[in-house]
């Protein structure tokens, strides 16, 4: 029954498509925090506190520019205060910041812009297949109806162990994405794409993305631009970059605990 009311809201919203629809839909971002230092290496009380400046260092808004075919996902720019705290800083590196990332629906393909220790990257792939099982559940965020869809994926995470050693652990999760057929495009943050409606929420487990504000058909047409500069490289060769870089991350804080110097964590995404 689900389904057969999915696809009536899909045909009633075709003439919208028909008459070049924009839009675009802000997001918030927040990760949870899986990690413990040895007493060794820091003083009473500080592991919460590193925590908490992590955790403020992964919550973004992203602003997602779409139309029926096409969009551009990026880091919404805002001025942080500097940490008053010089015990230790916390850098992280991570794939989604200084990021631009471009997806073309209608041609399965995508574009990304990214900014790694001041290189500059194009990483042009195509966008992968995603197998969405719809599920008969249903909530509002904001003034839209959701629906529910998951599936699952089997992932490789490079981790620091507390003797600051990487390891690769892969295992697999499951992927909740909310989406609403009541904006009739296939698209939504991040890589995330392939449901008969816009992504409003997604939960990885370890990520949570939820949209906080959209705006259809803005006065102002929307402007979608496929990045052209950088270092061309596959999604794949992308990722022995970003691992290369874990990997010298870990052993400059090895180098660094070692030596008895100010800490410095690192995390790669």
């Amino acid at each position: 029954m689900i389904r057969i009311l999915i696809f009536l809201i899909i045909i009633g919203a075709q003439s919208l498509l028909a008459q070049n629809f924009q839009g675009t839909a802000i997001y918030s971002t927040s990760r949870k925090l899986d990690f413990k230092l040895d007493s060794t290496s820091v003083a009473k009380g500080m592991e919460e506190q590193m925590r908490a400046m992590l955790r403020k260092q992964f919550q973004k808004d992203f602003k997602l520019s779409f139309s029926s075919k096409e969009s551009i996902y990026k880091e919404e720019e805002k001025l942080d205060k500097p940490s008053g705290n010089s015990n230790f800083q916390i850098m992280v590196v991570d794939g989604s910041s200084s990021s631009i990332l471009y997806k073309n629906i209608d041609e399965k393909r995508y574009a990304s812009k990214k900014e790694i220790y001041g290189k500059t990257f194009l990483v042009k792939d195509k966008l992968e297949k995603e197998d969405w099982e719809l599920v008969n559940e249903t909530k509002n965020i904001g003034n839209y109806t959701c629906y529910k869809a998951i599936r699952k994926e089997s992932r490789t995470e490079l981790t620091i162990t507390n003797d600051g050693e990487p390891k690769e652990v892969e295992e697999e999760i499951t992927i909740t994405a909310w989406y609403t057929p009541e904006i009739p495009v296939s698209n939504g943050p991040e890589n995330y794409w392939g449901l008969p409606g816009l992504i409003l929420e997604v939960n990885d487990g370890s990520q949570f993305i939820l949209c906080k504000k959209i705006v259809l058909n803005p006065k102002e047409k929307v402007t979608i631009t496929e990045p052209k500069k950088g270092k061309l490289v596959n999604g794949k060769k992308f990722e022995e970059i970003m691992r290369k870089k874990t990997q010298e991350m870990s052993e400059r804080y090895n180098n660094r605990r070692n030596n008895g110097e100010n800490i410095e964590i690192k995390i790669g995404g």
